[in-house]
């Protein structure tokens, strides 16, 4: 299992940063992994609602079906993911507002028999892509 998380402030308030992170017409804007929904992105973020994402994970393509597990808006967005090879995804979307802003933190868990010849490098790779995610979305919004 490999385990990733990054959290930044951004200064505005969490309704105004939910509005970016749901809208997935824009999403390539500020996800640094995102490379495609090839049927578009989710309709909506009910619980059970799945989509289909292209992704780049450490230089490879992938593709990933997800699943809604959790929806709060402005405060919670958690899905679980089907990728290649049998590796299973999950994130974690947390805002919570604080100081005029609102912090927002990214958790990932990437789960599987092929995560463990690579975990070292995923994780490397999957923080480094969670920080300038946050930064991109950051600058968009705030």
């Amino acid at each position: 299992m490999a385990e990733v998380s990054a959290q930044t402030h951004i200064e505005a308030p969490a309704e105004k940063v939910w509005a970016r992170l749901t809208d997935f017409t824009t999403y390539g804007e500020w996800n640094a992994t995102h490379t495609s929904f090839p049927q578009g992105g989710p309709a909506t973020l009910d619980v059970a609602a799945t989509y289909q994402e292209n992704m780049k994970l450490m230089g490879f393509p992938a593709e990933v079906t997800w699943t809604v597990e959790e929806c709060e808006p402005a405060r919670l967005l958690v899905t679980r993911g089907k990728g290649p090879m049998g590796v299973n995804l999950a994130m974690r979307y947390s805002l919570t507002p604080d100081d005029g802003g609102t912090t927002v933190r990214v958790d990932g868990e990437f789960t599987g028999a092929a995560i463990s010849l690579m975990a070292g490098k995923l994780k490397d790779s999957a923080t480094s892509a969670l920080g300038e995610s946050l930064r991109k979305l950051g600058a968009l919004v705030g």
